[in-house]
Formats: C-alpha cells, structure tokens, sequence
C-alpha cells in the first residue's frame, strides 16, 4: 500500500509547501491529466495570475558548426560541410540593424549557436561590445554554458574572469540551453562531448554570483523517464534557493527528424501535458514557465497556458533554424499582435514584457 495520497500532496501543493521528488513522481503515475493540469494551473495563478508573457526579439545564430556530437541535434555540422554557417561580426550586426528597422519595438537579441573549435572569447566579446554600442537599449541575452566554456577555455581564461568580461561588454542575461538532462548516464549516451551536468550548474552559478540572471532547461522525451526529469528539476531547485537568479524555465521536447536519435520517435502530447504540469508543481521558486512555441506548435503551446505554462516566448521573426531543422511544428515568425490575440482567446491577460519580466504593456 502506497504512503502518499492524492488529497495529501494536493493538500500540501495548495498550501504552498514543496513536495519531494518521490511524491511528484506517485502524482505522475498515479494521477489524471484534468487532476495535475488543476494543481499545476493553481500553483501557476498563485505566482502570476492570469498574466501570460511575451516578448519582441530575434535570435542570431552565430554558427552551427559545433565541436560536440550531440545524438539529438539536427543543428551541428562540420566546418565547410554543406549547410555549415559561420557569420562575420559585420554581418551579425547586418542581422541586428535589419531587425531592428522592421520592428521598432525589438527588445532582445537572443543569441545562441554551436560550439566552435575556433573563436575564442575575444571573438566574442567583440560581437557583444558591438551590439551592444549600437543598440544600447536592447536587452543582450546570450550563449549557453556550454558556448562559454570553449570561449574560456580557446584563450585560457577563468570561467569567473570571462563571465565578467562579456558582462562588462555588455551581456544582461543567458537563456538555459544545454542542460539536456543532469542524469550522468543518460547525459553521457545522448551528448558525450558536452559538460558535465555538474559544470552546467557551476556556470549558472558563476553567472548568478556575477549579476547575471539566467534561464534553465531540460531536454524531455529520449531515454529519460519522469524521475530523472524531476531529478533534473530538483538540482535547479536547490540553486534556485541559493541564488534566487534563474527567470524562466523552459521544457524542451525531443525532435525526432534528422538526428541520431530519431528512431526513438517522439513522446506523445499527454507526455508534454504531465511534463509541463509537474515541473509548475515541482518547482516552486523559479517564476515562470515558458512553452517554446515554435518547438511545440502554437495550438499546443496555448493549451498549455492551462497547464502551469505563463510564458510562451516571443516574436522571433524566423530568425532562428534549432528547431526547425529538427522537425519543429512551425514556422518560427509571429507577430506580436497574433500573440496577444492568441492569449486573448484563452481568456488571459497578455502582457509584453521584457527579458527580465518588466511590463512593457499590458493588453486589455
């Protein structure tokens, strides 16, 4: 006979107490969806109320050749292979400008690419300082720990020491890619090259003790199961209680085109549903929950907004190729007016926001 109870754990979520790994994973194997969908919407409410944020930006993908060999990514190729890439400085701010003049209102450039063997953190910092000049009012948020160690480590620099010198040109925040999933063994099957799961939280923190606010994420729907998902959950948890730095979380599906990996398939949307709605249950002190939309399609993305999700990204404006590549549902281009109406139609209240989760407007 089992030691948990739904009505005990629901108890304890509604009171706004924290619940261990071990009873989140009872409610995901012993619970319907309409029962955690119910939990995760209450502990969402709690946090933001009716509010669902997005933002204006673009992302910039500096390159896609990579030194890793991640089973999963469609993404990475080899220098000089067909369909490799690797922008100029000049030809990012060419990226920048463009976007800029299109949509007056842009407030962050999200910029995330491969591991390349050879640009160092000079290269690097160059591109930030310039952005960062010419467009002094938009929010620079940038490279994931992965990007950064090979910075570091190409010209030999402390992790601390260059963190600081892309701050001081003018970096603001990191998005949280590259965290896959922590579980060593499954880590070392689906991206062998990648940091440790370890060296992932230590660069998070690094970034945190410096200023710099970051967002998380977790790689879903592979050879995980939900108590390795809600172990990855709990060691983000407990940095969070440190530091208090992380914005966002962001669950990120498997694709199952054209990568390593794709006989795996996919899992399905009652495994999104009950994935989403765990981690707004289980994590209870990072604010927001983000639905990728472009990843997951924008029908789905909203139906998540009734499963713990406040956050569903924002304009992008086809700017970025991650997902795409590897069989995501959509087209990455949404106008911000599509996004309120969409968030309307829900019966939410839309609010831009900026990369730090300042109103920007608030739709009525």
């Amino acid at each position: 006979m089992s030691i948990y109870t739904f009505e005990n754990i629901r108890e304890k979520v509604l009171n706004r107490h924290r619940i261990s790994v071990e009873e989140a994973v009872w409610l995901g194997e012993h619970v319907n969806l309409p029962g955690l969908g119910a939990l995760a919407h209450n502990a969402n409410q709690h946090i933001n109320g009716e509010t669902v944020y997005f933002n204006r930006n673009i992302h910039i993908e500096p390159t896609n050749i990579c030194v890793n060999h991640c089973l999963f990514c469609s993404y990475r190729r080899r220098k000089d292979e067909e369909g490799s890439w690797e922008y100029s400085i000049a030809e990012m701010m060419d990226m920048a400008r463009t976007a800029v003049e299109q949509e007056p209102g842009l407030t962050e450039f999200h910029i995330v690419g491969g591991v390349h063997p050879d640009r160092g953190l000079s290269f690097y910092i160059k591109l930030i300082a310039s952005l960062h000049q010419a467009f002094p009012n938009v929010h620079i948020k940038a490279f994931t720990a992965e990007e950064i160690v090979q910075m570091c480590k190409l010209e030999h620099i402390e992790l601390e020491q260059g963190i600081l010198a892309l701050k001081d040109a003018g970096l603001m925040s990191m998005p949280g890619g590259g965290a896959e999933i922590f579980d060593t063994g499954i880590r070392r099957k689906i991206c062998p090259d990648k940091i440790s799961g370890n060296k992932w939280l230590q660069v998070h923190e690094t970034a945190h003790r410096a200023g710099i606010p970051t967002n998380a994420t977790m790689l879903y729907g592979h050879y995980d199961t939900l108590k390795h998902r809600l172990e990855h959950l709990e060691q983000l948890r407990a940095l969070q209680d440190k530091t208090g730095m992380f914005n966002a979380f962001i669950p990120l599906k498997f694709k199952a085109r054209n990568n390593k990996m794709s006989h795996l398939g996919e899992v399905s949307i009652i495994e999104d549903l009950k994935t989403f709605s765990l981690t707004r249950i289980f994590l209870d002190n990072i604010p927001h929950l983000k639905a990728y939309w472009p990843m997951l399609g924008i029908d789905q993305t909203l139906l998540l907004l009734h499963f713990g999700v406040d956050d569903i990204d924002g304009t992008i404006a086809d700017t970025t190729k991650i997902y795409s590549m590897a069989g995501g549902k959509q087209q990455p281009a949404m106008s911000s007016n599509q996004l309120v109406e969409f968030i309307q139609q829900n019966q939410r209240t839309a609010v831009e926001r900026d990369s730090l989760y300042n109103t920007i407007k608030i739709y009525s």
